[in-house]
């Protein structure tokens, strides 16, 4: 009997711990937003170093997603390239050669910046792929100056809802008008830091790009 009470009192060991398994995933996923309008085209050779970087970082199982801001309404279209890379290490490099062969076309390609910039709907359309991937660490990289110019009759002045999504702003180069009012500047920024954390977001701004490895970084 007390042997019979033992092995009960095992099962149900074994049955809570299979309960409380860390089922939290441990893959990341990156979204990249990168600026192709006006005269911030000119940036994004700096853009390259960062994605080449990402690429040798990332590994099996993680996900990767970049697209340009430079219409007047974020749309599937404006996707350059998004892969979950592979279990298996070997086909995960031949992805990564094809990722980067197709964010090199499109950088080789971009000659005229846009009129628009929609930030808001590319962070939109970033949350909801990385939501998808299902990844434990989520990182939205804004390659931007920050300036949102929408077409006449675009709304985007709504909360945006990144719960969980690590925000990093790259190299948020000054425009002309801020170094007349260095304010303009520091409002720009300070109004997106603002709408990442009430949408449930963290927000770091990195204009250092010579310490890539804090990209990722906590």
């Amino acid at each position: 009997m007390k042997k019979c009470f033992g092995s009960v009192i095992l099962i149900i060991i074994f049955l809570f711990l299979g309960s409380c398994a860390d089922t939290t995933s441990r893959s990341t996923g990156v979204y990249m937003l990168l600026d192709s309008s006006g005269t911030y085209t000119q940036e994004l050779k700096q853009a390259q170093a960062i994605i080449n970087y990402l690429l040798g970082t990332l590994q099996s199982g993680d996900s990767f997603g970049i697209a340009k801001i430079d219409s007047a309404s974020f749309s599937e279209k404006d996707i350059i390239a998004k892969m979950t890379f592979d279990k298996r290490p070997s086909v995960t490099n031949k992805q990564k050669r094809l990722f980067k062969q197709s964010v090199d076309t499109f950088l080789a390609s971009v000659k005229k910046g846009s009129a628009f910039t929609d930030i808001t709907g590319g962070l939109l359309q970033a949350a909801e792929y990385l939501n998808e991937t299902g990844a434990g660490k989520k990182y939205i990289l804004i390659f931007s100056d920050l300036k949102e110019d929408l077409k006449k009759g675009h709304i985007r002045d709504f909360p945006i809802q990144v719960p969980g999504c690590e925000v990093v702003a790259l190299n948020v180069t000054k425009l002309r008008s801020d170094n007349v009012d260095p304010r303009e500047y520091y409002g720009r920024v300070q109004r997106w830091e603002e709408r990442v954390t009430e949408g449930g977001g963290h927000w770091r701004v990195i204009n250092d790009l010579n310490r890539l490895e804090n990209i990722l970084g906590s």
